[in-house]
């Protein structure tokens, strides 16, 4: 080696990986700030919204945080809504008044805020669970301006806010029993309703997968369709009441078509037929007309239809009438009920090509087989109101009609 050179380290140089260091959270400061940002602009939401905006604080780490103090004036303790340490403002959601003008403005601030960053729209959800979950923390005036806000928020549609991610929260058994959940769903129902419709309200339960059970809002003791309609009436949502016993009852008729369109199927005994109705029409308590209309679909549909074949149709449809008109021989007990079986036939052959045809054919298998009278045949003849092939049945049964009358004349 020279003596000009100069000494090197000989073998492998060792390389250190990098580690990415991440910074400690610290939500206290972030939470100091925000309600500072707060303190500093007095409550005003327009300007709160500018000052927001124009921060570097860190949001994308401390969402859940943020949205704590935009509900309740600071930071709140883990898994309860309690304050934690730390300053805090009075401006809050739970601190406003529990009106629909007092809440609105902090709805239209929160969507201003989610249109610059709508990734907060996941921390949203969670501090709103949380605060949902926790409503037995909360004052009944508190748990109102909540229900307020969330009216509100669907209403306006919050950036996307899915109902299922506040609504079923709600149904914690805890909260259900106390009644929590149905005086927070009443308010929810009430606000909602102002600026929306039914069919709004009932498009939002059904994306937060509660519409079909509202009676899950109710405790126990009160959970009966019976409870709900005294509750919603007694609170003015009639028309949510009306909803339910309209959903009650096609869901009793649902039941009932089921079970005798079984039963016809499988060529079941008419009086065992005849006893499922009646236990039915005991349990249900459904109307007679309603049963009328329901007994002459559930034998139409067990029909085996030929495709094209007209007159195996003809003949497959009159033999199914005459299979089960002991069965409607049994609820047609007025004349009034008669006449509602004459207008369900009509329909059905109005609405079915196959059947068009059919209608003078069917009147008079039923004339003979003693579930239609004379005289309803007569007066729908002469005063039926259902327009829809009026025309063309009155001229297809104009025969049938003149027999009728020629008989009576002679007697």
């Amino acid at each position: 080696m020279s003596s000009k050179e100069k000494p090197t380290l000989g073998g492998t140089r060792i390389r250190t990986r990098k580690r990415n260091i991440a910074a400690p959270l610290d939500p206290a400061a972030f939470a100091d700030a925000v309600v500072q940002i707060y303190l500093d602009n007095a409550g005003d939401l327009d300007l709160l919204a500018k000052s927001v905006e124009a921060s570097d604080l860190d949001f994308a780490r401390y969402g859940d945080t943020f949205f704590e103090v935009v509900f309740t004036g600071g930071r709140t303790q883990p898994g309860t809504t309690k304050p934690d340490e730390g300053e805090r403002h009075p401006y809050s959601i739970l601190d406003c008044e529990s009106k629909h003008e007092a809440i609105l403005p902090s709805v239209i601030y929160i969507q201003k805020i989610l249109r610059r960053r709508p990734y907060l729209i996941k921390n949203l959800e969670h501090v709103m669970q949380k605060l949902l979950q926790s409503m037995e923390f909360l004052e009944e005036d508190e748990r109102k301006k909540l229900a307020i806000f969330t009216a509100l928020a669907f209403s306006q549609k919050l950036s996307g806010l899915p109902p299922e991610t506040v609504l079923r929260p709600l149904l914690k058994d805890n909260l259900v029993a106390k009644g929590l959940v149905l005086s927070f769903v009443t308010d929810f129902f009430k606000e909602y309703l102002v600026d929306n419709s039914l069919d709004d309200l009932i498009a939002i339960l059904k994306r937060g997968k509660v519409e079909d059970d509202l009676l899950q809002f109710f405790p126990s003791a009160k959970r009966s369709a019976e409870g709900f309609s005294e509750h919603f009436t007694k609170e003015g949502l009639i028309p949510l009441v009306e909803y339910n016993e309209k959903k009650l009852f096609d869901g009793r008729l649902k039941e009932m078509k089921s079970a005798l369109t079984a039963q016809i199927e499988e060529e079941t005994d008419i009086s065992e037929v005849i006893d499922t109705v009646k236990q039915r029409l005991k349990d249900a308590k459904l109307p007679d007309i309603e049963v009328v209309r329901l007994l002459w679909d559930v034998i139409m549909d067990a029909v085996q239809w030929s495709g094209k074949n007209q007159q195996q149709n003809a003949n497959a449809a009159l033999r199914q009438v005459k299979t089960w008109a002991g069965l409607l021989n049994t609820f047609c007990t007025s004349g009034k009920l008669e006449l509602e079986l004459m207008y369900k036939v009509q329909m059905q052959c109005y609405e079915d090509t196959k059947l068009m045809k059919l209608f003078p054919e069917i009147v008079r298998s039923l004339y003979d087989l003693d579930v239609l009278a004379e005289d309803t045949i007569l007066h729908w003849f002469s005063k039926g109101t259902n327009p829809k092939g009026r025309q063309i049945f009155m001229k297809a049964l104009e025969p049938f009609v003149n027999w009728l009358e020629e008989a009576e004349e002679e007697e």
